[in-house]
């Protein structure tokens, strides 16, 4: 660290220079224009505004052509990189093919423009292919993004255990579990920009560490709608449902996660009450040890024959609770953090002793 001693300028603006040696290596020169951003903590941070040119916002894959040996590139594989550039948080992906591209690989690429959100082919050809990510950070609410995940995930989540106790078929499941990726992707993209850019955590209008929470809570509901998409495998491969006897447990404890979740995420969103956070603690350790009890008289006391991948499906339940129980342990933590940043003021306001107040 080092300090600079600032300095006031005749019509009584404040100035301090600037480190050469940092400015040379921002390409900053005398009337560069840079971003500066104050937080509640009292930093100012000063920022190279982003250039669209930014080599590290742009990347050129080449890949080769796909083979049964195993050689080149397969679509699956160009498909991971490109998800990987997006999550990265690239702007634009040139892909150029090693000779032609073949149909696998042109396949991936649209597959990748149709489930991810803002992406789009800008220029096709022979032989090279563009992928842009057209989406303004000041278009994107985060918060919404969030809320909406999770009525994926609830939904997916009820449906998957309807089906495991015979109650309903499933209906649409697939087209849910691309949803909740795809919302989950886009949170995931601009979390990781948010840490490389403060513009761009100034354009989603949220602080770092609000940022920080809602990719969190973004994170355990996608695996909650991973959970439910094992659940729901299991209520499709089995050939009947739970045994009547344990079905009516099963679906008491599984509507208890959707509630808990509500209560959670809403916590982590606004902050304030860390009393529903707590009860959603509370319903999570309930299901999660009513469920060990549920396995337990299932393959023991009700059907020693059951099949076995009805144990999968508890664990899965016991997982999707555990998911509930993070999301109210982020919001716990924040509510608890919001009330102290509330009291504080008062307490170094007044000047009165602590639990002493000033009467009227």
């Amino acid at each position: 660290m080092e300090t600079r001693k600032i300095q006031q300028v005749s019509n009584g603006t404040f100035t301090v220079s600037l480190p050469r040696e940092w400015a040379d290596g921002e390409g900053i020169s005398a009337g560069t224009v840079v971003n500066l951003h104050t937080h509640l903590d009292g930093m100012l941070v000063v920022q190279a505004p982003e250039c669209e040119d930014d080599s590290s916002m742009q990347f050129t894959v080449t890949v080769g052509g796909s083979d049964p040996d195993g050689g080149g590139d397969t679509g699956d594989s160009l498909e991971q990189t490109l998800r990987a550039a997006y999550a990265a948080g690239s702007k634009q992906v040139v892909i150029e093919a090693d000779g032609t591209f073949d149909a696998e690989q042109r396949q991936a690429v649209r597959r990748v423009a149709r489930n991810l959100v803002g992406v789009t082919i800008t220029e096709e050809s022979d032989t090279a292919v563009t992928v842009r990510n057209v989406l303004d950070a000041n278009e994107v609410s985060i918060r919404q993004s969030v809320r909406q995940l999770q009525f994926v995930a609830v939904s997916m989540h009820r449906d998957a255990t309807a089906a495991l106790t015979g109650a309903a078929p499933l209906d649409g499941f697939a087209e849910r579990d691309n949803r909740a990726d795809r919302l989950f992707a886009m949170v995931d993209r601009h979390f990781t920009r948010g840490l490389d850019r403060l513009d761009e955590v100034d354009a989603l209008g949220e602080t770092r560490p609000e940022l920080f929470r809602l990719h969190t809570a973004a994170r355990e509901l996608e695996r909650v709608a991973d959970q439910a998409e094992r659940i729901a495998a299991v209520a499709s491969a089995v050939s009947d449902p739970f045994p009547p006897a344990v079905a009516d447990e099963v679906s008491e404890l599984a509507e208890l996660i959707p509630e808990a979740l509500e209560a959670a995420v809403q916590v982590a969103l606004e902050g304030d009450n860390p009393d529903a956070a707590r009860e959603a603690l509370a319903a999570r350790d309930r299901v999660c040890e009513d469920l060990a009890g549920v396995e337990q008289r299932l393959f023991e006391d009700v059907d020693a024959d059951a099949d076995y991948r009805f144990a999968h499906a508890l664990h899965a339940l016991e997982r999707t609770a555990e998911h509930a129980g993070n999301v109210a342990e982020v919001g716990l933590r924040t509510a608890v953090r919001t009330r102290n940043m509330d009291e504080r003021p008062a307490r170094e306001g007044g000047n009165e002793s602590a639990g002493h107040s000033q009467s009227a």
